[in-house]
């Protein structure tokens, strides 16, 4: 019985442990829906692929910044909703956003990769939504 004494207290820090845990497409979607691209670019691998409205390229993450810092100028965000998420891997994620500016609608998609529980976007892409 004595054993039993301290079984509640372990379940209860294993379930709050889980519940502070924050989905990295979450917390990208979060910076996203404010259109904080300076916490967007702490998230960026060193390079990264980005394709903006049909122009696409490898840029450095401060030069991703710059271009997203442009965007989020151009087009205030509103809401953002998460589409689609790929969480088969700790090294690897996938998520696919719907932004709404108030300037319309956009399909964001961006790839985590990385190592040692580090993940950053490797690639990012903006286009316009088709209705």
């Amino acid at each position: 019985m004595r054993k039993l004494q301290f079984l509640p207290l372990l379940v209860m820090f294993f379930v709050l442990q889980s519940a502070t845990t924050v989905d990295p497409i979450d917390s990208v979607a979060e910076l996203f829906k404010q259109g904080n691209a300076t916490e967007l670019t702490k998230q960026m691998a060193p390079t990264l692929d980005v394709s903006l409205l049909k122009k696409e390229e490898t840029y450095s993450n401060t030069q991703a910044g710059i271009i997203l810092s442009k965007f989020f100028t151009q087009n205030k965000p509103k809401s953002v909703k998460v589409l689609h998420r790929v969480n088969t891997s700790n090294a690897y994620r996938l998520g696919v956003l719907l932004l709404t500016t108030d300037k319309g609608a956009f399909r964001v998609s961006f790839t985590l990769n990385g190592t040692k529980g580090v993940l950053q976007i490797i690639d990012l892409r903006i286009e316009a939504e088709k209705a």
